[in-house]
């Protein structure tokens, strides 16, 4: 009997796991930073249940633990925090003292503080300038130079608008009011991103990690590949399951592509799929988790926070396109494995689905306790404070799933860590934001783009789908979606797209580049685990990932994809989607039970067109036309190995 395939997710060493396993690090500097990620932790999930100190000391106080841990943790002038210190060093501690310094001086009297806004001291300037510099070195350090630029521009906009040009040309902003904007009120550092940030998404990141920890990671791979490795193309659609269920949690798609690619793509290579198209295939299922619930790559809550709904109501929203995604990359691995008559692994290699489900199962309950809060009406906030509490009663069932003292301050350790990039991302957005209202940019950018499009919709779509891809290129989802929502958006609604689905096409856009060259960082991550050529897994990725690409528009012109509108409209956008879709993967693939040539590939275009068109004649005409076609090609397959035997 062959050997079982037996597979372990793979985790990058925590700081935690560096203190223990090594001896020559730095000492001092691990146990702060394990010390400071358990105590921020720590901090929020007591708040989670004492409930909220009032919003700015806890913005302001969840700000500072995250720059000192970013200073510490990406120390200047060394390649690791493990290095030993040098006259670099210095300034990270000088910094170091300035965040803890500037925390005082907001809580020492935070009333007086708060109610200085409009009216600022010498003081308040000088600390209020020292932040935002201080914000902006450590997004260079966390989220890179791109993110750094972006913010920077706006800022020199907002202050020196009077020597631009075109819809950039306006009056220009005092130091002062903008300090006062960006670093005295709400509107800016610790605006809408960080306060969900703070609210929400750690919570959700900490559940991600301890979910992690308990073994829940193993539990995803294995019984996806228990109940699809058998069956043909198997790898691939195990890939397509083990990543989703892994990137709902995570919501990260190249950290995703590293865990679960490590054994998926050898596994594709193993039974006949060409290389790039097994990095192609985990890519894209890797970035399918930032789409589908619950979290959604940490923009679910911020999506529901600018549209002031509740979370549970844009997790509804998100389902189907999510699982209509997902369905076209299943069928296009599965026409793959068909064209080229891959074969499939035995079940004797193959873990079993009865005894993952009995060691592991009972790990995604805590999932449903969350769904099931959310869905009676609890915050995120509680439903993610009893979904982790929920996890540590779960996993005390089984020997191999329980919390010990290490695990438990491993998955604090580690949940911390995991939010450094979102946190900074989110206060280096709110720059970005509070600049655009400040200078009024937002405002003109939205005239722009209404007299550009001239009341055609499509045009201002276009416009849309192409900042959003370029803004992608050197920006995390959060950061992407949230500076087009306060530059495009609202251009989208005021031409009559429905709020939900404007935010939505900003969102999907913003993550696409995942995917897309010449950026295309999930690609060239996956490129890198299957040995194949990073270009063309990534143009792989664009074609098997173009469902990402067409979504969007037709949610725009049929919101009923998006549950909004009668149950009849619902419907028909669900099922004509599906079967545009498939007609449209005829195309790409250029197969269906049997290879198909080009003239019939361009055909199968047709009908895939008028089933996107939101009008139900349309769509009668072609499903119509695709049934039709589908049935011949059938027909013909089965005669052809009729005729071959």
């Amino acid at each position: 009997m062959a050997a079982k395939i037996a597979l372990e997710e793979k985790k990058e060493p925590s700081v935690l796991d560096n203190y223990l396993g090594e001896n020559r690090v730095n000492t001092i500097t691990a146990l702060s930073l394990i010390s400071l990620a358990v105590s921020l932790s720590l901090y929020h999930l007591y708040l989670s249940w004492a409930g909220l100190v009032d919003a700015y000391s806890f913005r302001t106080t969840h700000l500072s633990f995250v720059l000192v841990l970013v200073f510490l943790f990406k120390p200047l002038g060394r390649k690791s925090w493990k290095d030993p210190y040098n006259a670099w060093s210095i300034i990270d501690f000088l910094l170091i003292g300035v965040v803890i310094g500037t925390q005082i001086y907001i809580l020492y009297d935070i009333e007086e503080f708060i109610f200085r806004g409009g009216n600022l001291n010498e003081w308040d300037i000088r600390i209020g300038t020292l932040m935002i510099i201080i914000v902006l070195e450590v997004t260079r350090r966390v989220v890179g130079w791109a993110m750094v630029l972006i913010a920077g521009f706006f800022l020199l906009h907002t202050a020196f608008s009077d020597h631009f040009f075109w819809i950039f040309y306006g009056p220009p902003s005092s130091w002062e009011t903008i300090v006062d904007y960006l670093f005295m009120r709400e509107n800016g550092i610790y605006g809408v991103p960080l306060m969900v940030m703070a609210t929400y998404i750690f919570l959700f990141i900490l559940f991600g990690a301890i979910l992690m920890e308990s073994g829940a990671g193993r539990f995803f791979i294995n019984l996806a590949l228990a109940l699809t490795g058998a069956r043909k193309g198997g790898p691939a659609k195990a890939s397509i399951l083990a990543s989703t269920l892994m990137a709902t949690i995570s919501g990260a798609a190249v950290a995703n592509v590293v865990v679960t690619g490590t054994f998926t793509i050898p596994l594709m290579k193993r039974i006949g799929y060409r290389p790039h198209f097994a990095g192609a295939v985990e890519a894209c299922a890797s970035s399918g988790g930032q789409i589908m619930p619950p979290v959604m790559g940490a923009s679910a809550f911020i999506i529901a926070e600018f549209l002031s709904m509740p979370y549970l109501t844009v997790c509804l929203a998100a389902i189907l396109p999510g699982l209509l995604y997902m369905f076209s990359i299943f069928i296009m691995v599965h026409y793959e494995a068909q064209k080229y008559d891959l074969p499939t692994l035995k079940k004797s290699e193959l873990p079993s689905a009865k005894e993952e489900l009995k060691n592991g199962g009972h790990l995604f309950l805590s999932v449903l306790v969350i769904i099931g809060l959310l869905a009676i009406g609890f915050t995120p906030m509680y439903a993610a404070l009893w979904g982790i509490i929920s996890v540590f009663v779960l996993s005390s069932f089984r020997k191999e799933t329980r919390m010990t003292p290490i695990k438990i301050v491993k998955f604090l350790e580690t949940g911390a860590m995991k939010a450094l990039p979102v946190s900074i991302a989110c206060a280096c957005a709110g720059i970005v934001i509070g600049s655009i209202f400040v200078s009024g940019l937002g405002l003109k950018f939205t005239n722009l783009i209404i007299a550009i499009a001239d009341g055609r919709l499509w045009v201002a779509l276009l416009l849309t789908m192409v900042a959003s891809l370029i803004l992608g290129m050197g920006l995390v989802t959060v950061a992407v979606y949230i500076t087009v929502a306060a530059l495009v958006i609202p251009a989208l609604e005021a031409m009559g797209v429905i709020p939900i689905a404007a935010h939505f096409f900003a969102f999907y856009f913003g993550l696409v580049s995942a995917i897309t060259p010449p950026v295309a960082l999930a690609a060239f991550a996956a490129a890198g685990i299957a040995e194949s050529n990073p270009m063309k897994t990534g143009f792989t990725s664009f074609r098997l990932g173009f469902a990402k690409y067409i979504l969007p528009f037709v949610f725009v012109f049929s919101p009923g994809l998006l549950f909004e509108g009668p149950w009849w409209e619902v419907l028909r956008a669900a099922c004509a989607t599906t079967l545009g879709i498939l007609a449209i993967t005829m195309t790409t693939e250029g197969f269906f039970y049997r290879s198909l040539n080009w003239y019939m590939r361009a055909f199968m275009v047709i009908p895939s067109v008028l089933l996107f068109v939101p009008q139900f004649e349309y769509n009668v005409i072609g499903a119509a036309i695709c049934l039709v076609v589908m049935f011949v090609l059938r027909r013909q397959a089965n005669s052809d190995k009729l005729s071959y035997a």
